[in-house]
């Protein structure tokens, strides 16, 4: 059995650091405490051979209304204890229902499976009562038995654990008195005990898969869930095809079917979108996005979203025993070279030249969508200004040598940053970064390499500096949870295996705040502490946080109406906190559905769909999806 990092932090539901082509994050949601790597499979170029088409009717003589988004990240594994991409949890909110909910309006917890809630006055004792009514896909009763036993799961199990542990770190017991009420005990007061974000899973179905086996179940055949959708056809790297659950406790959407397109670039999918064979698209880079904007038919939405992208600095690796790993350059260990750089980076350029301003400066970990959490220096913002950075160095003691380059106790600060290949803005970021630095008298070396090959160099502490970037959940524990000092690299069976951390930052000031915000019931007096261990982060410059990105997406507006956004005041439309847009999309009436589209048009798949390389993650590291930077 392979050891967990020594805090316990095995997963979370708040972000991840995972492949996306623009380089956002994995969705909150959870991924192995170890360097995983999810190895893409490339289709060849031709044309595929599955070509899905709408299911032609109900089975009746109606004709079915189907729906069909197009993505470029595939789905890894259909196993909800398995997958590590953004895609899948989109897959998995459409099968599982979780006890609680996330509101569209502000992403505040809202009735799940369980219809309402109490805690005790000391916070340990939460009883969860679970609506009657609620059926399985197969027909079988859906009870509080079933919800404390996927809760209990995730506590012994070890690859359960691995993918959802963080939820239950202070989890005692959870019994099911009758059919219909759970109570959880925990060792301590618990807030985000109603983001509990891991499935539930029937009892009868998941009790006759030992957890050893788990890592090689499929979950391909007929997947049993409560969902808003059940899975009915599953073609890797090409589609996956969703049936609307007629008898969903939350109403039944207004769709018979829905469609998840994989293709290989972006370019590829908004052609898709203009010819009428998909319906929709999301996280496309900016260029692209532009393109759509004034087609007719077509609405291209810049929504809000969880991400944000960063410069992050290698400030001394070491394992959690202390053992010094990796051949991080030594001066960036030193905060004064970390602040000068900082000066040295123009955000607004940035957000201009390589955003085209579809996304906002921010200096946070936790970003602006999430305004009651998100620390903001103020006044304390540091400006970009190459003079003082240069003046910075100079009182530090880097003089500049014969070339140009500082030095400092015979050290050139000559840096590798490192860029992903899948992501267009990262690739651009980076060479500006390079190009800034060399006016500060610091030499960079870029290197553009595969988000699988960054991952693992991470982990190892072989690195100065990268760019990447988070999606964070609305609970801000798992994000506050990457800077601690546990969630450094630790030992198993003699080799190194990576933690969250990607800074080797350890700090038992920040620790101390990261403890203690984790059990505040009072939202206001928990914000406070969140924002206080932020504001040590930012001091510190243990990232230099760039931008909060959007969500670039577009939908055809002649076919389909109803798309929901959360949060409502512009955020995003797809890859939600829940399933809003799927749940309450319906076809424009002038259209008459998908009748007058053709069935062989509406999915041809066309050449290129493939399974998305790189699908990464960090291991912890959602997002949600990181286009741009994330880490889903």
């Amino acid at each position: 059995m392979s050891s967990l990092p020594p805090n316990g932090l095995t997963a979370q539901s708040a972000s991840i650091r995972i492949t996306r082509p623009g380089s956002r994050r994995g969705w909150p949601r959870r991924v192995a405490v170890a360097v995983l790597v999810a190895t893409a499979l490339f289709l060849p170029a031709g044309p595929v051979t599955a070509t899905p088409a709408p299911s032609a009717d109900d089975g009746g003589g109606a004709p079915r209304t189907t729906f069909v988004l197009g993505i470029k990240q595939d789905i890894d594994s259909l196993n909800p204890f398995v997958g590590l991409t953004i895609s899948a949890f989109e897959a998995y909110q459409l099968m599982y229902d979780q006890l609680t909910g996330t509101s569209q309006a502000d992403f505040s917890p809202e009735p799940g499976l369980a219809e309402r809630w109490e805690t005790s006055a000391d916070g340990k004792t939460w009883t969860f009562h679970i609506r009657s009514g609620v059926t399985w896909s197969d027909g079988q009763p859906l009870t509080a038995r079933d919800v404390a036993y996927s809760i209990n799961r995730v506590t012994d199990g070890e690859q359960e654990n691995t993918a959802y542990g963080n939820f239950v770190t202070t989890v005692t017991s959870v019994e099911a008195p009758d059919e219909a009420t759970v109570v959880v005990q925990t060792s301590e007061p618990t807030p985000n005990m109603l983001r509990m974000g891991l499935p539930i899973v029937p009892e009868h179905v998941w009790r006759d898969i030992p957890t050893e086996q788990v890592k090689d179940f499929a979950n391909t055949e007929s997947p049993v869930g409560s969902g808003p959708f059940r899975l009915v056809e599953a073609n890797k790297g090409q589609y996956y095809r969703f049936a609307a659950n007629p008898n969903y406790w939350n109403g039944p959407a207004k769709i018979d079917e829905l469609i998840i397109r994989v293709f290989a670039n972006d370019e590829a999918m908004a052609n898709a979108l203009k010819k009428g064979e998909i319906d929709m698209l999301n996280d496309i880079n900016s260029g692209v996005f532009e393109s759509l904007e004034n087609v007719p038919g077509i609405t291209a939405s810049s929504s809000r979203y969880s991400g944000f992208a960063e410069i992050a600095y290698n400030l001394g690796a070491e394992t959690v025993e202390g053992t010094a790993i990796g051949d991080g350059h030594p001066a960036l260990r030193d905060r004064q070279v970390r602040l000068a750089i900082d000066h040295a980076i123009d955000r607004q350029t940035l957000l201009e030249k390589v955003l085209h301003n579809h996304g906002t400066a921010t200096a946070s970990v936790i970003p602006p969508i999430y305004p009651n959490l998100r620390y903001d220096p103020g006044p304390d913002q540091r400006p970009f200004d190459l003079a003082r950075a240069n003046g910075i160095l100079d009182t530090a003691g880097y003089a500049r040598g014969a070339d140009g380059v500082r030095a400092k106790d015979g050290r050139r600060l000559e840096f590798r940053l490192f860029g992903r290949e899948n992501s267009e803005e990262s690739k651009k970021t980076v060479e500006y970064v390079r190009d800034w630095l060399g006016e500060i008298g610091i030499t960079v070396n870029v290197q553009i390499m595969s988000e699988d090959n960054l991952t693992e160099l991470v982990g190892q502490g072989e690195y100065d500096m990268f760019q990447w970037g988070w999606v964070v959940d609305p609970d801000p524990d798992f994000q506050l949870s990457v800077f601690t000092c546990d969630q450094r690299s630790y030992t198993d069976g003699g080799e190194v295996a990576a933690g969250w951390s990607d800074s080797f930052y350890c700090n038992p000031d920040y620790d101390a705040l990261y403890v203690e915000q984790k059990t505040i019931l009072d939202p206001e007096a928990r914000a406070d502490v969140v924002r206080a261990a932020q504001k040590l982060l930012y001091d510190d410059v243990v990232y230099s946080v760039i931008w909060s990105y959007d969500n670039l997406e577009a939908y055809r507006d002649d076919r389909f109406t109803g798309f929901q956004r959360q949060p409502t005041d512009g955020g995003s439309i797809a890859f939600q906190h829940g399933t809003y847009t799927y749940r309450m999309i319906e076809p424009v009436a002038a259209t008459g559905g998908d009748g007058d589209r053709g069935l062989g048009r509406h999915l041809a798949l066309g050449a290129g769909a493939v399974v998305l390389a790189g699908a990464v993650v960090w291991l912890l590291r959602h997002r949600r999806r990181a286009s741009a930077d994330e880490r889903e």
